[in-house]
């Protein structure tokens, strides 16, 4: 019988996480000859042998591939027989069209982890032990294929032995880009606080005692660098707080193991699934009633704290035996990107660590840490970042090249190429020249890697934005997309619905189609365009963006607004906290309109309520009263009641009478209603007349589908109480669970637009 030989194109996650050698090792066990190879599209395999062989071969590709590959699509193609004798590993080929999926940044595996223990292995406590199935891949990668060549590991020469590891099919290693051993790889050194080296042979010993003396340490990872003290000091997490400028919110730690974590947290099945996953991310979970041994400033009032497992072999070496806890915080300023190069961390953290613990692997591209949380035993992201970038969003349809650039806040873009979205790191808040450059910088490596030049670059149609800027400088077709229509198609995109639905789209800013500060949105939308059925009701925002800064001046707005400028008849005790002078600025201001735009912005709904209850007057970080809000509703007994908020029709869609809603708030605080009891029943009464617009909309027009979206949906206790609400109304609810549903999602939905409106559809 003739020999059969067949080609196949495997495109998806297949380069470095072991794909080849597992090729290798089934080609062989079926007795096939022929080679397998990476190219910039994927791999490629040539089998040759007998029909049936052939066929089982194929058949199991698939099935029992390497636990990190993500096959998403195989093409077979039959070949005239070559007759080989046997099966080989080829050198990559740099073809033209980069269309490989890159395997993101993976926590150390079982296997190596115990190796990293084992005193009699060559790599024992070598803290940049890895494997084809872990490790660092995306934040070290210059350009594809992912060879080492074109890594950060290029540098580091590999001894004798590592290149036989390196070299057989065989072996765990064979092609692990960053394979090294204390003879031939990275290494570890500790510096002072001025940089200088600190005297030691053992650098993570001598980091530890330090650690254990109070001091903070900025620790060189996979994506960046952390700040880092002992999370059961609490003068040392106060320090870091005041250097750091970090006034309030919540500090993530790392902790040694799951069940370490059952210490201080609740863990059910899922969270530990997601805990202990390979991507690591830092998972928001319950804190037990029980007394702690944490420090209070790591979460101050916070029911919810953030944990994540180790993901490198050097965190485990410096939690293993002297540490229950580590806070593990982004190195950098607030509002500045993490810092990531030596030098650079070194210059910018001067006056906030005390030591480093450093090495000499470059970063390529910094990476902070993904945050999550476990809804209806689903993990819904809230920070996309390193374990997640760059797996695309996979798409219904193929795309021309588009560059989405997002929005301002919580900063990342998004790059089409064919049917898959690629959703980059989180950047950060565009307020610097830092921030800007990182988004330049993740702008112009993204595109490389993709091999994209695009066609077309989306963006928001505010006008101060940088990231509208930047659009506005490249000589390239734009399209601008409303802010809560790409809120809505984000979620919808996400879910692959492409028809019309409503979307309940609440946050804190976007600029609306009339030039008024939108947040507060009910729209029937589908990919192409968007119509407004309902909205909070406008009131001024004094003072513009101060007034996000100082929740205060959204209660004034509103009260204002109760009491028909009379805010000597109003009872709340906020009145007092301004002087006849600032009262008299802010009244002239809602009166006229000067420095007081219109705005529907649930957000500032959320901060007007906060002011009025006396939780927050001034905010040192965005959304700060809105999560202490939610916190304090959190501390009711269960409560069901609501305040009214009339729906009233309007030519231009429903119109949510919020004020109204804020008078009984006003009246409950003044008859001595407990602040919590009045958080939970506000908190009630927005998720029952959003399932009360939605049902009116959705009779009105035969719809039965509601996506949410907008970063107010990260509110726990709103989110699942709106998403009761409107399934026991008979909707179809979708939220946010592989991208945020805050401004980090938007350019997945400002893509899809553009790509609507521009009519690019390729078959």
């Amino acid at each position: 019988m003739s020999p059969t030989r067949m080609r196949l194109h495997i495109s998806g996650i297949v380069q470095g996480i072991g794909f080849r050698p597992y090729v290798y090792r089934l080609a062989r066990a079926f007795g096939l000859t022929g080679f397998v190879l990476n190219n910039t599209r994927g791999v490629e395999i040539e089998v040759e042998g007998g029909k049936p062989a052939v066929d089982a071969f194929a058949a199991e590709l698939q099935a029992k591939a390497p636990p990190l590959a993500r096959i998403v699509g195989i093409r077979q193609e039959s070949i005239p027989a070559r007759g080989e004798t046997d099966f080989a590993i080829v050198k990559s080929q740099h073809d033209t069209d980069k269309a490989t999926l890159i395997s993101p940044d993976i926590s150390i595996c079982d296997d190596c982890r115990n190796e990293l223990f084992d005193p009699a292995d060559r790599r024992y406590r070598y803290p940049f032990i890895n494997c084809t199935n872990c490790g660092p891949r995306y934040t070290i990668i210059k350009d594809l294929p992912y060879d080492r060549p074109l890594t950060t590991m290029s540098v580091f020469d590999m001894c004798a032995e590592c290149r036989s590891e390196y070299e057989n099919p065989a072996d765990r290693r064979f092609h692990a880009q960053p394979t090294a051993c204390p003879r031939c790889g990275p290494q570890l050194s500790l510096l002072d606080e001025n940089g200088a080296p600190v005297d030691t042979s053992a650098p993570v010993t001598a980091l530890v005692q330090r650690l254990q003396a109070g001091q903070i340490a900025a620790i060189k990872g996979i994506g960046g660098y952390h700040l880092a003290v002992d999370a059961e000091n609490e003068d040392a997490v106060k320090r870091l707080r005041r250097r750091k400028m970090r006034e309030a919110k919540a500090l993530a730690i790392m902790i040694v193991s799951v069940e370490q974590a059952r210490r201080f947290c609740n863990i059910d099945k899922t969270e530990q699934e997601v805990l202990e996953s390979p991507q690591r991310p830092i998972v928001l979970l319950r804190k037990k009633a029980s007394p702690s041994t944490l420090a209070e400033s790591v979460a101050p009032g916070n029911p919810w704290l953030g944990v994540m497992l180790p993901y490198t072999p050097l965190h485990y070496l410096v939690l293993e035996k002297s540490l229950n806890a580590l806070v593990m915080t982004s190195a950098n300023l607030t509002d500045e990107p993490i810092a990531y190069q030596n030098a650079e961390a070194q210059t910018r953290l001067r006056n906030i660590a005390d030591c480093y613990l450093t090495h000499d692997r470059d970063i390529y591209l910094r990476a902070d840490d993904s945050v999550l949380r476990v809804i209806e035993q689903t993990p819904n992201m809230l920070r996309r970042s390193r374990g997640f970038v760059p797996i695309p969003v996979f798409l219904k349809r193929k795309l021309p090249p588009i560059l989405a650039v997002g929005a301002e806040l919580k900063s990342a873009i998004c790059l089409s190429k064919g049917n898959r979205a690629f959703v980059s790191q989180h950047i950060g808040d565009l307020k610097n020249k830092e921030t800007f450059d990182y988004f330049e910088q993740t702008v112009g490596h993204l595109s490389a890697m993709l091999d994209i030049t695009p066609e077309c670059i989306a963006h928001d149609l505010h006008p101060d934005y940088l990231s509208t800027f930047y659009a506005q400088q490249q000589n390239v077709r734009l399209c601008g997309v409303q802010h809560h229509h790409a809120h809505a198609v984000s979620c919808m995109a996400e879910h692959g619905i492409e028809h019309t639905v409503i979307a309940v789209c609440y946050d804190g800013t976007g600029y609306g189609a009339d030039g008024a500060v939108w947040g507060g949105e009910v729209l029937l939308a589908d990919y192409r365009k968007f119509t407004r059925a309902a909205h909070l009701q406008y009131v001024r925002l004094p003072g513009g963006n101060s007034a996000v800064k100082e929740p205060a001046r959204m209660a004034m707005s509103f009260l204002h607004e109760i009491y028909r400028g009379d805010l000597a008849a109003c009872p709340a005790s906020l009145v007092k906290q301004y002087s006849a002078e600032q009262m008299a600025v802010l009244q002239k201001m809602l009166q006229s309109g000067i420095n007081a735009p219109f705005t529907s912005s649930c957000g500032r709904l959320f901060d007007a309520v906060a002011a009025l209850l006396n939780v927050r007057h001034q905010v040192a970080y965005e959304g700060q009263a809105a999560i202490e809000l939610e916190l304090l509703a959190h501390a009711a007994p269960p409560c069901s009641a609501t305040y009214p908020a009339p729906i009233e029709a309007c030519a231009e869609g429903n119109i949510i009478a919020t004020p109204v809603l804020l008078r009984s708030i006003v009246e409950d605080i003044a008859a001595g209603t407990p602040r919590e009891v009045i958080a939970a029943q506000f908190h009630n009464s927005v998720a029952d007349f959003t399932a009360e617009v939605c049902q009116s909309t959705g009779r009105s027009h035969g719809i039965n589908e509601v996506v949410l979206s907008g970063g107010v949906f990260q509110n726990f206790y709103l989110l699942t109480k709106t998403v009761g609400l409107l399934r026991a109304r008979g909707f179809k609810v979708y939220y946010h669970t592989i991208v945020p549903p805050n401004d980090g999602g938007i350019a997945l939905g400002q893509l899809m637009i553009s790509q609507a409106r521009l009519g690019g559809e390729e078959n």
